[in-house]
């Protein structure tokens, strides 16, 4: 399984590369949400080549990227609910051993900051926890598809996938 195409992230020349990367110059740590993984582990067509880009550069070095535990949650809920636990502990297993991703566990200061974000922009609960998450451990730039977190500007730039295809 792990030498599958939607696991594994092929050397350089993904498309999308140079999109992401002129995006997220200016930052060095960079918050993803849990779609990022799940649109690369399921292999999702339109955007895989995005996910393969923005994770190689994490791989690389170009960015620390910063990811809750509660992604954890809900990258591994699907495989848990079609009875495929091998499936749920293999993503966990490649979060945790991805070079230059924390996953970071959700504390006081990131749910006071969860309270602001909710406060302010009327953010679902887990959301504003994964946004609060990246930016209390030092992220700039948040990379997700979710509209709904794109006026969180300037608190945190918010990287939309569908604006890079």
């Amino acid at each position: 399984m792990a030498g599958d195409r939607r696991r594994s992230l092929p050397p350089g020349g993904a498309w999308g590369v140079g999109d992401i990367a002129g995006r997220l110059r200016q930052h060095s740590v960079i918050g993803l949400d849990t779609c990022v993984f799940i649109y690369h582990f399921e292999a999702h067509p339109r955007y895989l080549p995005l996910t393969q880009a923005l994770l190689e550069g994490v791989q690389e070095g170009r960015w620390r990227a910063i990811a809750s535990v509660l992604t954890v949650m809900e990258l591994t809920v699907r495989p848990w609910q079609l009875g495929q636990p091998a499936v749920a502990r293999e993503y966990e297993a490649l979060l945790a051993h991805m070079p230059n991703l924390a996953i970071t566990d959700v504390t006081r200061d990131v749910a006071r900051q969860a309270a602001q974000f909710r406060a302010a922009f009327r953010l679902r609960p887990a959301d504003a926890l994964q946004v609060a998450n990246a930016k209390v451990h030092g992220a700039t730039a948040f990379v997700t598809n979710d509209r709904a977190l794109e006026h969180l500007d300037p608190a945190l730039q918010v990287v939309l996938l569908d604006d890079l295809l």
